[in-house]
C-alpha cells in the first residue's frame, strides 16, 4: 500500500494521476485496491470502485457498467444510459465537474477502460484513477503514469497472512503448527489467495488432518484456486500462445530463454511474441540468469489442464513430463496420438528404470 500511495500522490500532486496494479490471479491486487479506496475515497469529491469489470461486463454488458460508474460520481439513483457512445459522453461531461478517486478492478480489455472514459482529458485535476488487472501491456495502451507489480510473499509474511487466516493469529500457535505452516505455506508460494483456501480446509483441524491435506496439497492445489488462475490461461490471445504456456509449465521451467525460443521457434509457435505476451499477463517471468520461471502453482495448473482429459493414462495426454511416466509410455507403448511431447531425465531414474528406457528404445 504504502509503494502504491507514493505512485499515487494523493494530496501531493495535484495533476490526474493514473496507476495500474498488474500480477497474477490471487496475489492480492483486488485486496490492495480496496484498501486504498476505503483509506481514500472521501477525501475526494466523489469516488467509485468498480469490482470484477471483466466479468461483470461479460454477464450485464457495458452499458451497466457504465450507469453504476455515473451513479456513484453523481451521487444521484442510477443514471439510465441508452447505448455505450451516450455512456462514454455522459461519463466524459461527468467526470469534468469534480475531482474523483476512481477504482477499476480486473480488468482484461483495453475497450472497457474506454467505454468508461478512462482518459487523461477526461479528470479534473487532482483526480487519480486506479487499474487492477492480470495484463501488463494493456496499461502500457492506455497509457498508465506508473504500474506496480505486486510480488508473492516472503515466508515470514506468508505464515502471518495464513495463521491470521487459520487461527485468527499473527503466528501459529505452538512449534508443531508453526512446521506444518512452513510446509503449507512453500506449498502456496507466496500466493495470498492460497492461503485463504486452504486455512478454511484446516482451521481448527488436528496436526494428523494438516499432515494429510499437505501431502494431497503437493499432488493435487485446491480447485478454487486453479480455477483462479485459470482465467489467465483462458484470456490469452490464440491456441499458439496456450500451447507455449502449457509446454512451458511441462518442459521448458528453469530452462534459459535462449534455448526455449529454439525449440518453440522449431516446431512453429512464434516464441518471441508468444513469451513476451505470457510475461505481460503475468504468468511467466525470467530471473537474472535469463532463465524462464513460473510459479508453482502455476505450473500445476498447466500440468492439471493437460492430465484432465485422462488422469489415469499418461499415455492419452498431449505432454507428458515425468521421467517415470515417459519409461512406461515407452515400455508399453501405450502412448496415443494425442502426445506432442516427453521428457526424460536419466540421472532420476534408478538403474532397473534406466534399463527398461534402453530395452524400450531398442
Amino acid at each position: 500500500m504504502q509503494d502504491i500511495i507514493s505512485l499515487l500522490g494523493v494530496g501531493t500532486a495535484h495533476d490526474v494521476c493514473i496507476v495500474g496494479i498488474c500480477g497474477m490471479g490471487g496475489i492480492g491486487k483486488t485486496t490492495v485496491a480496496k484498501a486504498l479506496y476505503n483509506k481514500f475515497h472521501q477525501s475526494f469529491e466523489a469516488s467509485s470502485f468498480l469490482p470484477d469489470v471483466g466479468e461483470t461486463m461479460q454477464n450485464n454488458g457495458m452499458v451497466s457498467l457504465q450507469e453504476s460508474l455515473l451513479s456513484d460520481i453523481s451521487k444521484t439513483s442510477m443514471t439510465e444510459v441508452s447505448h455505450v457512445d451516450r455512456g462514454i459522453s455522459v461519463i466524459s461531461n461527468r467526470l469534468r465537474c469534480r475531482r474523483v478517486f476512481v477504482v477499476i478492478d480486473d480488468v482484461n480489455q483495453v475497450e472497457q477502460l474506454k467505454a468508461l472514459a478512462i482518459d487523461r482529458d477526461s479528470f479534473v485535476l487532482g483526480s487519480r484513477v486506479l487499474i487492477t488487472t492480470r495484463d501488463e501491456h494493456l496499461l502500457k495502451q492506455l497509457p498508465v503514469d506508473s504500474i506496480y507489480q505486486v510480488q508473492v510473499m516472503d515466508e515470514e509474511e506468508s505464515i502471518k497472512l495464513f495463521s491470521l487466516h487459520a487461527f485468527k493469529t499473527y503466528w501459529p500457535p505452538n512449534e508443531e503448527y508453526l512446521k506444518l505452516s512452513r510446509r503449507v505455506v512453500d506449498c502456496c508460494g507466496g500466493l495470498p489467495l492460497a492461503f485463504k483456501v486452504l486455512s478454511s480446509f484446516l482451521v481448527q483441524r488436528s496436526t494428523k488432518f494438516w499432515v494429510s491435506e499437505i501431502k494431497k496439497l503437493q499432488t493435487i492445489p485446491p480447485l478454487e484456486v486453479q480455477e483462479k488462475l485459470k482465467i489467465s490461461f483462458d484470456g490469452l490471445n490464440d491456441d499458439t500462445e496456450r500451447v507455449i504456456f502449457l509446454d512451458i509449465s511441462c518442459f521448458h521451467i528453469g530452462k534459459e530463454m535462449d534455448l526455449v525460443k529454439q525449440i518453440l521457434d522449431s516446431c512453429d509457435l512464434f516464441p518471441d511474441s508468444g513469451i513476451e505476451a505470457l510475461i505481460q499477463r503475468c504468468l511467466v517471468t525470467f530471473n537474472k540468469k535469463n532463465k524462464l520461471m513460473m510459479h508453482d502453482l502455476l505450473r500445476d495448473m498447466g500440468r492439471a489442464i493437460v492430465g484432465e482429459k485422462c488422469r489415469d493414462s499418461s499415455g492419452k495426454w498431449s505432454r507428458v513430463w515425468r521421467s517415470e511416466d515417459s519409461v512406461e509410455v515407452l515400455r508399453d507403448e501405450s502412448g496415443s496420438d494425442e502426445i506432442q511431447g516427453l521428457t526424460i531425465d536419466m540421472w532420476s531414474l534408478n538403474l532397473e528404470k534406466r534399463a527398461e528406457l534402453r530395452t524400450s528404445i531398442c
